[in-house]
């Protein structure tokens, strides 16, 4: 959700003050790493989960005001859209049998506020874009009730000047205009943290990014949006665009975006927030009554929260992240790449993937992304966001190869050895990893299953609208039971 603000209008004196407070922010961060002020302790891993909320006709349900009070626990919280809440998983390691207990956590809060939901006539879906979800109204209908959203439109939007202009590719082309982001609240996704040492941060930030493109290949799950059918991974495109602060002029002038991958590979978790600096301007520019620097000198532990804020409106697709547990600061990469669903056991195998795979490259004398340019893995994420389960994806010493062999030959027994290394239980990697590559022989996931499942739908003579009704019926049935997605029957 991000940090909350309190509703005001922003003056250039506040930006002023804002840009020197980051600095100092930066100062501080920069002492504290050459002073090696962070905990040391890894492999500690978190989880977010966005959802979707639906009525019983299978539309939006706009109040997820009254479906988090009904639910009355701080591990969900507002998303942008009134149709969505997110759930937080307490942080634990990745060992033994912690996946399953995950998957038990995940099932029992999820299970939970579905009950809870239910009591206010809605119920909840896991899935990347809603495929139900009319084109928003003009003005704010589908906010939450937080100033923080309203602000944050406000700020893309004066940066702008102008309405935002989306033009998706795909089979079924969208272009229309919005005049607020509330279409980034159509994006739902699966958030996994990681706290690294920072020494290690680098090495795991650039083994995300490899993994960024092999993600979405095995988890797309985003192929409609607003009737059209789309990328594969629409989620990706939508949200660049939603959020776009960069009127054509200065797109062209190569400007970045508030959605950046990135541009090089990585030394330290520096890097990555000097160009925060360097190249962003605030959108929050909220200021504390904090001197970093100071408490640094009295032996304390800073907050850093214009450096936070700032960073939290920069939305990377691998995230670096500064947090105080405790009186004690730590560092997270977090991966935002895939999509919400389609089920706890698929997420929680995506999961498992992610770590096992991540783990493995960074303990390589000789990382891949040291044998692969940092454009081939931009290219990847943009080849596995558009084709998904068609993609080919680019590795050093094998060319351009077909997603599922790219994972069958090389990076499922990576990350077989990566959970191995973690001391995952043999039982449940190949459960874990044997619906990946479950996916991959069939060559399925998420998208594939709508598509399929939608088209079906119309060769019975539905319209798209009543097919995609049909199909997130049938999604949310097999959703709930919990059955992988590579299980699922296509109707007849």
């Amino acid at each position: 959700m991000g940090q909350d603000v309190q509703a005001k209008v922003y003056s250039r004196r506040d930006h002023t003050r804002h840009r020197e407070a980051v600095q100092r922010c930066l100062d501080a961060l920069a002492r504290m790493l050459e002073a090696g002020s962070f905990v040391e302790d890894e492999w500690r891993t978190g989880l977010e989960i966005e959802l979707n909320l639906v009525d019983g006709n299978l539309d939006p349900a706009m109040n997820n005001a009254d479906v988090l009070a009904h639910i009355d626990d701080m591990r969900f919280q507002t998303e942008l859209g009134r149709f969505n809440i997110e759930v937080n998983i307490e942080p634990r390691r990745i060992d033994g049998q912690s996946l399953p207990q995950l998957e038990s956590a995940l099932r029992k809060n999820l299970n939970h506020a579905r009950d809870r939901a239910g009591d206010v006539g809605s119920d909840i879906c896991m899935i990347g874009i809603l495929p139900t979800l009319p084109r928003p109204e003009h003005g704010f209908s589908w906010f939450s009730e937080n100033a923080r959203y309203r602000m944050l439109d406000q700020a893309v939007m004066a940066a702008r000047r102008e309405d935002i202009a989306l033009d998706i590719p795909g089979p079924e082309r969208l272009q229309m205009t919005n005049d607020t982001v509330a279409v980034e609240a159509a994006c739902t996704s699966v958030q996994l943290h990681l706290q690294v040492r920072p020494a290690s941060f680098p090495r795991y930030w650039n083994a995300a990014q490899v993994l960024a493109g092999p993600q979405l290949a095995v988890g797309a799950n985003s192929p409609y949006l607003f009737g059209h059918r789309l990328m594969a991974e629409t989620r990706t495109e939508l949200f660049l665009q939603a959020t776009d602060t960069r009127p054509p002029e200065l797109r062209n002038q190569g400007v970045r975006p508030l959605v950046p991958f990135g541009d090089r590979w990585i030394n330290s978790i520096f890097d990555l927030f000097e160009e925060n600096v360097r190249y962003y301007p605030a959108l929050l520019p909220e200021v504390s009554d904090e001197d970093p620097l100071a408490v640094l000198d009295a032996g304390g532990t800073p907050q850093l929260s214009e450096l936070r804020l700032h960073n939290g409106t920069i939305w990377r697709w691998n995230r670096p992240i500064y947090d105080v547990s405790d009186g004690r600061p730590h560092l997270r990469v977090e991966n935002r790449v895939l999509p919400s669903g389609p089920t706890v056991v698929d997420v929680v195998a995506n999961a498992a993937f992610f770590y096992g795979a991540v783990v493995e490259m960074v303990v390589d004398e000789r990382p891949v992304w040291s044998r692969m340019s940092f454009e081939a893995a931009r290219q990847n994420f943009h080849e596995a966001a558009r084709e998904g389960a068609a993609a080919r994806l680019y590795w050093p010493g094998a060319g351009q190869v077909d997603w599922d062999e790219l994972f069958l030959r090389v990076l499922l027994p990576l990350a077989h050895r990566g959970l191995e290394r973690l001391g995952v239980a043999s039982d449940v990697i190949d459960k874990y990893l044997g619906i990946i590559e479950a996916r991959a022989k069939l060559r399925v996931n998420g998208a594939t299953w709508q598509v399929a499942a939608t088209e079906a739908f119309e060769a019975r003579g539905m319209d798209r609208p009543a097919a995609l009704r049909e199909m997130l019926r049938e999604y949310m049935r097999h959703m709930h039971a919990n059955e992988p997605v590579h299980t699922w029957p296509v109707p007849d």
